[in-house]
């Protein structure tokens, strides 16, 4: 078994889309970044890499390629669970946390849940999403950016019996 956590972080800004866990929230302002800028898929992606020691999502996608800017981050983490795969590793679960003063994500859980999963290749149960304010304080308490957690445990495939 492998253990790994993902960590991002986006400042809102006005004129962005807000998508977060491939879910597009109704919001005044969205998370600016190279790609579609989704800290939640950004950190399972990290974990993921980070448990089958495959660096981090920079290092598949850097933000200094035009071929990712303005990214699917849905498409990018299914691209992660392949590598993640071709490393001999199985997802066994992923428990994610979004830090998000505004806006209220209770409503949109159960859709990232299922976005992430399916591009997980996971059945839902298998990912956790959730969600809570900072009470005001910090960065993220004051509005001014939102942040992602995610820890994951890999299972090493099993080799093929020798015939």
């Amino acid at each position: 078994m492998r253990i790994g956590h993902g960590y991002d972080v986006h400042r809102l800004v006005e004129g962005r889309k807000f998508i977060l866990g491939g879910v597009e929230i109704p919001y005044d302002r969205g998370l600016l970044g190279h790609s579609d800028a989704d800290v939640l898929a950004h950190a399972v992606s990290d974990a993921l890499l980070g448990a089958a020691a495959l660096g981090d999502i920079g290092c598949l996608f850097p933000d200094t390629d035009d071929a990712y800017a303005g990214a699917d981050s849905l498409l990018l983490l299914r691209e992660v669970c392949r590598h993640v795969r071709m490393a001999g590793y199985e997802i066994e679960n992923i428990d994610a946390t979004v830090l998000c003063q505004q806006p209220k994500l209770r409503p949109y859980i159960l859709q990232m849940r299922q976005k992430l999963a399916s591009a997980c290749s996971v059945e839902t149960g298998q990912m956790s999403v959730k969600a809570t304010t900072e009470e005001g304080l910090g960065f993220t308490g004051a509005g001014e950016g939102v942040a992602a957690h995610a820890v994951c445990l890999l299972r090493e495939r099993e080799a093929a019996p020798e015939k």
